[in-house]
């Protein structure tokens, strides 16, 4: 597909150009703030490279969510997965999520639009695609599958917890580095623990 010049002859606009402005214009304004207007502005083209690229803001969207699904999922299971010893696997995990995420609004953004049946969609996979995978890592690690999946649901609400309480409330998470590897090792020894 040949790529449309910008306004006033300037770099040549992708379809990734758009996806990139439309995800970081959703973590700043929430879903409504994925529209063609604004982001043309932002881009600084017109409503009309838009549609060289795509076929309404629905297909933009869905464009957005596969590139955060990515992003935040796909590529940081990527990244610890080489591991074979499950238990650093897993600590790895531990040290990636964060990086990932932290700071990132997006999340929380998708949880708060979860009626949208766009967002429901990509966050019922990204979610059972999270917990299969720590649940994979527990069964590795010797639970039973019942005792894995639970450990693996938990992982998943902390993870969303820590995520929804970075933006609502930051100042109740340990503040330095120091502090936060200390609660992530008490969570994941309690996470470890056998009985």
């Amino acid at each position: 597909m040949v790529k449309e010049q910008g306004k006033g002859g300037g770099r040549r606009l992708t379809a990734q150009d758009w996806v990139d402005a439309a995800l970081t214009a959703l973590g700043e304004g929430g879903l409504a703030a994925v529209a063609v207007e604004p982001l043309a502005k932002r881009l600084k083209t017109t409503k009309g490279s838009f549609y060289w690229h795509f076929a309404n803001r629905e297909a933009l969207i869905e464009a957005v969510l596969k590139r955060w699904e990515e992003l935040n999922t796909e590529s940081v299971i990527k990244a610890v997965n080489d591991e074979p010893d499950p238990e650093r696997r897993l600590r790895n995990l531990f040290k990636e999520v964060p990086a990932a995420t932290d700071g990132d609004p997006i999340e929380v953004v998708l949880v708060g639009n979860v009626r949208h049946p766009q967002v429901a969609a990509v966050l019922q996979r990204v979610t059972e695609r999270r917990i299969d995978y720590v649940t994979q890592i527990f069964t590795e690690l010797g639970f039973p599958a019942d005792e894995a999946r639970r450990r693996g649901v938990l992982i998943y609400t902390s993870h969303l917890g820590q995520t929804h309480l970075m933006h609502a409330a930051p100042n109740v998470l340990p503040a330095s580095r120091a502090e936060r590897k200390r609660y992530l090792e008490t969570l994941l020894e309690i996470l470890l623990h056998r009985e």
